[in-house]
């Protein structure tokens, strides 16, 4: 109802985890962490165990976890662990498409097919991971089962790792000293706390910006309240929110101050309001009639007449150039910033990172906005995708202390860089040329000796061997270091990316237009 009225694309509060709606606080990136090792190393087969009261993100971070998983990585997510253990190891396997035995009934049968499939798994370079949701539901001898998967090992190596999520009580459940097994082996424990006013702010600011907000339509004293009535539990803070903004559309208003909040507050808890009108309730009532009776009743039609020509004539340019750009127009103005280089090249390039397609290498990196200044080539930012699940990608050619330098249609437009923030989640493409060679110990060329020359003109932990055309053992030592310090594979060849981090296609090529960035 409220969407057009706050010219946003889509609901900015669904309480349905949606990745691409994710803000990390502190505390969040902490337990995605913790998750992550799980999926990781896991502590050599123990447990990693993440707890939070109900509606703080243990589901979300979850569902960014899976997002992450590396390409090896076979995943069983249990949502509803109230299984007896035959049931539960049956739902294991359904997960990982195990081919079970017709008469696999009983908890040797499964067992034993389960086994076998994680010794393949293992054989095959493969990690497989077990997520147990809402795990304090579990019975006794549920958890009992679990704890007798961690059994399953080679003489190295553990074939399982396993997580467990859920609600406070089950740091009470693994206390009870008949699971003491069990909880000897949780390696890693972290409770997710809810947000606190700085990051309840941030958090709302953060789901109206990936929604299409172009500012926060909730006062200060409005996000204040709102962190009062939720206590900064994500869950509860996007029910308030949401209630919140339907009724400033009802009641025309630009702005959702704290009587606003306080108000979608209690009709959510079902208590009455203060004056016993029950204001509130009869206004969303109306509005939700008004939605249906043509398209959005008198109400928006007044608000398209009075407030179209106003936002289409007032938008930034940048915005406009935001709203146009996609993967396409992004590929060729990268093929314009690299002079030589075939868009189609790029773009295939870039639709499978990592790879070198034409003289065209393309790496899809993380990070912010001084790390991108650190590698000073231009980039393809890639920002949240919108209603439609586009994602918008953008040449950015420079960056001048609070404002970003972007290229589109073969032209220039400047963008306050707090606002692509609300629509960027960190993730960039740098293209290059670069002929796809790896060079490796025991190699004697040219483009070694290239190499060390580069080597030698780096800030940190310079190359001071010899300057010749061997790449030899003290060589790929040095290189294997400089791969660690710059977050590559630790390999010691000389690959596209080694060759990005050494500046080569730096020699010849464009770089960023830089300026000292603001706060």
């Amino acid at each position: 109802m409220y969407e057009y009225f706050y010219s946003l694309k889509e609901r900015p509060f669904a309480i349905t985890p949606n990745p691409r709606f994710v803000y990390l606080s502190q505390r969040h990136q902490d337990a995605l962490a913790h998750l992550l090792y799980g999926v990781g190393t896991g502590g050599s087969g123990g447990f990693v165990q993440l707890t939070g009261e109900v509606g703080t993100g243990k589901t979300t971070l979850c569902r960014v976890v899976l997002e992450q998983v590396p390409e090896n990585t076979q995943v069983a997510l249990i949502l509803n662990p109230t299984y007896s253990p035959p049931e539960l190891l049956r739902a294991i396997c359904t997960e990982l498409e195990v081919s079970l035995p017709d008469q696999a009934d009983s908890l040797q049968a499964l067992h034993e097919a389960l086994n076998q499939h994680l010794l393949k798994a293992h054989a095959d370079g493969q990690r497989v991971v077990l997520i147990v949701d809402e795990a304090q539901n579990m019975s006794r001898e549920s958890l009992e089962q679990i704890r007798l998967l961690t059994n399953l090992e080679t003489a190295t190596d553990k074939l399982l790792q396993i997580l467990l999520l859920g609600q406070p009580e089950l740091r009470s459940v693994l206390a009870r000293p008949e699971l003491r097994q069990l909880a000897q082996r949780i390696t890693a424990r972290f409770h997710l706390d809810p947000l606190n006013r700085d990051e309840t702010a941030l958090y709302v600011r953060h789901r109206l910006a990936v929604a299409g907000a172009p500012r926060c339509p909730f006062t200060e004293d409005g996000l204040r309240a709102l962190f009062e009535v939720s206590d900064g539990v994500p869950r509860l803070i996007n029910i308030i929110a949401d209630r919140a903004l339907t009724a400033g559309y009802v009641e025309e208003r630009d702005r959702i101050d704290a009587r606003l909040v306080r108000a979608a507050a209690r009709e959510v808890a079902g208590e009455d309001e203060e004056d016993g009108s029950g204001w509130l309730r009869g206004l969303v009532a109306v509005a939700a009639v008004l939605a249906v009776l043509g398209g959005g009743g008198w109400i928006g039609w007044l608000m398209i007449e009075a407030g179209e020509q106003e936002s289409v004539n007032s938008r930034p340019a940048w915005q406009a150039v935001i709203a146009d750009a996609t993967a396409a127009s992004a590929w060729s103005e990268a093929a314009m910033a690299w002079p030589g280089l075939s868009r189609d090249d790029i773009s295939r390039s870039c639709l499978t990172p990592g790879t070198t397609v034409g003289g065209v290498a393309c790496l899809a990196l993380r990070g912010n906005w001084a790390y991108i200044a650190q590698i000073n080539l231009p980039v393809i930012v890639r920002l949240a995708p919108d209603a439609s699940g586009v994602a918008p990608h953008v040449l950015l050619v420079g960056i001048e202390e609070d404002q970003l330098l972007l290229r589109h249609a073969g032209q220039h437009f400047r963008a306050p860089m707090r606002q692509i923030d609300r629509r960027w989640l960190g993730d960039f493409y740098v293209i290059w040329p670069d002929s796809g060679q790896i060079l490796r110990r025991g190699d004697q060329s040219d483009s070694v000796a290239q190499m060390k020359s580069l080597a030698t003109l780096l800030e940190r932990e310079p190359w001071t061997g010899a300057m010749d055309e061997r790449f030899d053992a003290e060589f790929e030592r040095w290189v294997e270091g400089f791969q660690r310090r710059n977050g590559l594979r630790d390999d010691g060849m000389i690959g596209p990316a080694t060759r990005l981090f050494l500046k080569a296609p730096h020699v010849d090529g464009p770089s960023l237009s830089l300026a000292p960035q603001g706060d």
